[in-house]
């Protein structure tokens, strides 16, 4: 049996769930901002005691791999890789944008007919991490960094409906005004999903090098000093 327990810590809260052939046994979350240190291990061991399942029944780690908060990532994923090591079971990962379009899909928030989906994740100011992906899920356009303005997205909103969502969509709503451009609010990484992805990978044994894996940051992590007066 494929027990396996997901990790989700992309954003400001954090979830843990824990499956069984990709059948939802528990799952816990919060959204409480940067959780994920104090939370998350206590979290783990909550789904555990729910479903009556010990650490050594695990088949396998799933964690959400980025983009996102670069502090919760780093948490989410070394605590992935401690349990890996510890109960030599696999890592499987998942890119967190990939994540909110399969949730949002499963939303059935989307209207009949082809459509784009640009999950949208806040990077900072005036910027997010996103992508472009068919309504099959097939991707278009890749993870970028991207600064937006009201000429993003003109030369596909002119042909279809694209679906904005992800905590990075609603800053964005302000500049993108096209008739087809459609903004979803309450799409959020969790791990309840994650865990049924990472089963798709984890049957197809399609698992990540526990040694050299690391998050997708897709940025560089800037520690900036403070200016003296």
């Amino acid at each position: 049996m494929s027990l396996l327990l997901s990790i989700e810590t992309s954003t400001l809260g954090c979830s843990v769930a824990l499956h069984e052939q990709r059948k939802l046994l528990h799952s816990v979350e919060t959204q409480v901002p940067q959780s994920a240190s104090a939370q998350l291990a206590v979290m783990i061991q909550k789904v555990l005691n729910e479903s009556r399942k010990k650490p050594a029944e695990l088949k396998g780690v799933v964690v959400a791999a980025g983009p996102g908060s670069y502090t919760g990532l780093r948490i989410g994923v070394a605590t992935a890789k401690g349990l890996c090591y510890a109960l030599e079971i696999p890592l499987i990962s998942i890119n967190t944008l990939e994540l909110l379009a399969y949730q949002f899909i499963n939303s059935k928030k989307i209207e009949p007919g082809s459509s784009l989906l640009c999950p949208m994740l806040d990077a900072r100011r005036m910027e997010v991490y996103t992508m472009l992906m068919g309504s099959e899920l097939t991707i278009i356009r890749p993870t970028e960094a991207k600064v937006i303005d009201g000429t993003c997205y003109i030369d596909l909103l002119e042909n279809n409906s694209v679906y904005f969502f992800g905590d990075g969509a609603a800053k964005c709503q302000e500049f993108i005004k096209h008739p087809n451009a459609h903004f979803v609010s309450d799409i959020i990484p969790l791990a309840r999903y994650l865990g049924e992805m990472g089963f798709v990978k984890w049957t197809k044994n399609l698992v990540e090098d526990i040694a050299s894996f690391e998050p997708f940051y897709l940025k560089d992590f800037l520690i900036r000093k403070p200016i003296s007066a």
